[in-house]
């Protein structure tokens, strides 16, 4: 035993001491990295240019393959001196992996029009081009070019046409609908469309305020949807007269309507115009938006053309004239500024300056974590063949070795605890209950350790600073389901004398109940561990540097390795010493964070109360948004569920002393939501102050927005505390995990190995910790696997697997204590119709996550005991 642990502490001491180089920011850097080809109809022209370059062009990714469409320019001469603009109906295409450009290719294909200044939408591998303009007005094709990589051309179908008189400006992707905003009849509009070739056009509310044109669009989350935004452009004002925006407005696709955001205000000017800049969604809630037109030139440009207009004297208008032609040709170029908008906080920052000539009305997009802008206008009527990557880059600063020392610190003593307890491991009674040694107030302790894991250490701060404290209640309702616990659940599971909960369906109902309990426990498990290892391993890869894959097999080791050895015992004294270290790293948080808001406490809490961050009571009856009716009724089932029905908390009941202990530390449990849900809903609106007013500390290319709270950790606090709070995603982490592995463990041990008799009473110890080992492995694996999902909130998905796999199972725990009249064949029937149920409405509806525990719960009870009824009836007939 004292090799294995001396084996364990050396990979732990290689790991903080080699394996991590830091913490990292990320940063855009930007490469001339290859040109349009020449255009072949200008070739034979003795005033021809290779390649002016093109505006309005619609330009993106498919199947590998890069794509250049339509555009217009001036070719022959600038447009000051008379030269015309020319619109095209040509398709380049660009064979790349993302690195280095091949060769550019003409496409024998061609659009059926020649078009530009229209919208672009990726949906797929299909690149929509959706109308715009041309020599002859307004375009209203829609198209779909594809690339097919079997006959090496370009693909390309026509979509359902835009509405009548609709100009397209822009649009994007919103949940399976394209949306495009334009303008009609001299009002913006916004059409929806549908999946499918045949799909119609739907109109929707159009932006508010006058017609906009060479906005800034892009689709982004705001933490609580996928919303459309719009900021600045121009308009055509009285008499025609051009007219500049700096405002913004989010669009929000359930309520179908718009919101104003205020004006623009990146750089402290009064205001700010973005009109022709492209944009890119980055990250998880940030917009970049690279350069634009701010309007001074136009607008000087426009006050000269006015003075021509209404000068009576030649010489004045020829002064003038040439004034208007040194303008165009002195035009230093458009902004080079790279701005970051914050869906979340509302706020913008200046990020960078562009290395060269930042064009506008162009597309930008991003492909492969690289950044792609594809030629467009540099200056009034001139374009530029060149197309910009930008590559992510990271900048490395040092974590501290202090920091590496107090993590080092806290997987030695998890290990040691392990250690420790081995020895009293003599038997499976030992193993799976302690002996029944546990006071009551370390079984409470480990009770709340294992329901609060790092779900509620990052993923409820991330939740309060991304939306409000509509969860509030949620997190409350332990609370109210620890009278029933008491009163119902624990008098029953110690007068069996179990040791699994499922032995208690066998002994009301039949075999088959009990084997599907267990493996649906397992099941979930499963898919908890996998989230509980990711969650902190994006803060581990924050601090680190290294992979998440690789945090996620170091968590998984330490916590299989002082499991394996120390049992139950192990794990619920580790448990204890995690919440101290979580709940004193949280609250330490919460102090120096509010600190740092740079605002009295008054008026921290007027301006969150103002952002509406404390919102707790929605009292509408809209069943798919987080209204105190859907929390209080999903908090209190999925409470049930797990409280009840779930081994790794059933377990803790079972290892105290008599029942009196086993109820004390359910109270201990329950009355422990109380501050950790303040705590944790606090820092969450505290890290949304602080961000709102120190925008630039973020990194717009953060993914997740569940890593919000650790990448304040790792960013913004001193070595030692920052080390500290880092342990405290671990504690909550491996709490949670050694629990479940224990506790599938005793499932598979009790339920399968002895209740089979697949093996001797002297085999079962050494079983179990093999059983421990091979649930680790698999639940870490998993872990891996979930790190290459795309997940926009691990916890509304573990809400979802509660629904999913645990709501029947508790369902049916209930209904064997609350009537005698259910039988084993009527609850086998309504656990498996539950589950139908559950994928039902799962597929076809829009109900809130946190709803599935209740439907499953009371499915299962409801139809289990119908169809017990049933069967009862047909034995008696």
């Amino acid at each position: 035993m004292n090799r294995i642990f001396d084996t364990y502490c050396s990979i732990i001491l290689i790991v903080c001491s080699v394996v991590l180089p830091g913490v990292g920011q990320s940063h855009l850097t930007w490469q001339e990295w290859t040109t349009l080809p020449p255009n072949p109809e200008l070739e034979q022209d003795e005033f021809h240019t290779s390649q002016p370059g093109l505006a309005g062009a619609y330009s993106g990714m498919s199947d590998g393959v890069m794509i250049v469409a339509g555009g217009a320019n001036f070719p022959y001469d600038v447009p000051w001196e008379g030269g015309g603009k020319v619109y095209w109906d040509q398709i380049y295409v660009l064979k790349t992996d993302g690195q280095d450009p091949a060769n550019w290719l003409l496409s024998d294909v061609r659009l059926p029009v020649n078009m530009a200044y229209g919208a672009v939408v990726q949906r797929g591998s299909d690149l929509v081009l959706i109308g715009g303009e041309n020599e002859s007005g307004v375009v209203s094709q829609v198209l779909a070019l594809r690339w097919d990589d079997g006959n090496q051309r370009i693909m390309m179908r026509e979509l359902t046409p835009l509405p009548d008189g609709f100009k397209a400006v822009s649009g994007g992707l919103l949940g399976k609908h394209i949306v495009v905003h334009g303008v009609q009849n001299e009002q913006n509009v916004l059409v929806q469309l549908g999946e499918g070739n045949n799909a119609k056009w739907e109109v929707l509310p159009g932006c508010p305020g006058p017609p906009r044109y060479y906005p800034v669009s892009q689709v982004q989350s705001n933490g609580r949807l996928e919303s459309l935004y719009l900021f600045s452009g121009r308009t055509q004002g009285s008499q025609g007269r051009i007219e500049l925006l700096y405002d913004g407005f989010r669009y929000d696709p359930v309520q179908r309507e718009w919101a104003p955001l205020g004006r623009l205000n990146t750089d402290d000017r009064e205001n700010l115009c973005l009109m022709g800049a492209s944009s890119i969604r980055s990250g998880a809630s940030h917009i970049l938006v690279f350069g634009g037109d701010d309007g001074r030139e136009l607008m000087e440009r426009i006050g000269l053309l006015t003075q021509i207009e209404e000068a009576q004297d030649a010489e004045v208008k020829v002064q003038l004239q040439n004034d208007l032609d040194t303008l165009f040709v002195n035009h230093s170029g458009f902004s080079r500024t790279i701005r970051a908008y914050h869906t979340i906080t509302n706020t913008w920052t200046i990020l960078d300056t562009f290395p060269g000539l930042l064009p506008v009305t162009t597309n930008a997009f991003s492909w492969k974590n690289q950044y792609f802008i594809t030629s467009g206008e540099i200056h009034p009527g001139v374009r530029t063949p060149i197309i910009w990557k930008g590559s992510k880059t990271e900048r490395a600063g040092a974590f501290g070795w202090l920091n590496y020392l107090v993590i080092g610190l806290y997987f030695l003593v998890m290990i040691m605890i392990g250690v420790k307890y081995s020895r009293r491991q003599k038997s499976t009674e030992d193993y799976f209950k302690g002996g029944g040694r546990i006071p009551w107030w370390a079984a409470g302790l480990s009770l709340f350790g294992t329901s609060l894991s790092a779900i509620t250490f990052m993923a409820i701060p991330a939740k309060t600073y991304m939306t409000d404290w509509g969860y509030f209640f949620f997190q409350m309702t332990p609370l109210i389901a620890a009278p029933i616990l008491i009163a119902v659940y624990i008098p029953y599971f110690r007068r069996l004398n179990i040791t699994s909960a499922y032995e208690y369906l066998e002994k009301r109902f039949n075999l088959l109940t009990r084997v599907l309990g267990s493996l649906s426990f397992m099941v979930l498990q499963m898919g908890r561990v996998g989230i509980v290892l990711f969650l902190p391993s994006i803060a581990v890869s924050l601090v680190t540097g290294v992979s998440i894959e690789l945090c996620i097999v170091v968590m998984g080791v330490v916590s299989i390795v002082y499991t394996m050895m120390g049992g139950i015992e192990a794990v619920i004294w580790t448990d204890v010493l995690q919440v101290v270290v979580l709940m004193g790293g949280a609250a330490l948080c919460l102090v120096l964070l509010l600190s740092r808001v740079d605002m009295a406490l008054g008026e921290a809490y007027q301006a969150a109360a103002d952002a509406e961050k404390f919102r707790l009571l929605e009292t509408s009856f809209d069943m798919t948004r987080p209204t105190i009716w859907v929390v209080l009724i999903g908090g209190f089932f999925a409470n049930l569920i797990t409280s009840g029905s779930d081994q790794t908390m059933v377990q803790r009941y079972l290892t105290t002393s008599d029942e009196e202990e086993a109820r004390r530390s359910v109270w201990t449990f329950a009355l422990l939501a109380i501050p950790a849900t303040l705590i944790f809903f606090s820092i969450g609106t505290a890290l949304y102050l602080y961000y709102s007013a120190h925008v630039e500390h973020l990194d717009p290319t953060l993914a997740n927005d569940d890593a919000i709270f650790p990448w304040y950790i790792v960013t913004e606090l001193p070595q030692g505390v920052s080390g500290l709070l880092i342990a405290g995603i671990f504690s909550a982490a491996m709490s949670s995990l050694s629990s479940s592995m224990n506790s599938v463990s005793t499932a598979f041990i009790t339920d399968f190995y002895h209740r089979f008799s697949w093996g001797s009473a002297r085999s079962e110890l050494k079983m179990a910790r093999v059983a421990t080992l091979v649930f680790g492995v698999l639940g870490t694996g998993f872990a891996l696997m979930m790190a290459s999902w795309n997940i926009q909130s691990l916890w509304d998905q573990f809400q979802l697997y509660i629904g999913l796999f645990a709501g029947g199972l508790g369902g049916l725990f209930l209904l064997g204590m609350t009537t005698k009249r259910a039988n084993g064949r009527g609850a086998v029937a309504g656990l498996i119709l539950s589950g139908m149920v559950q994928y039902y409405l799962t597929m076809n509806t829009n109900m809130h996550v946190l709803l599935f525990a209740a439907t499953g719960f009371v499915s299962c009870y409801v139809l289990s005991y119908f169809f017990s009824l049933l069967f009862q009836w047909e034995a008696q007939s």
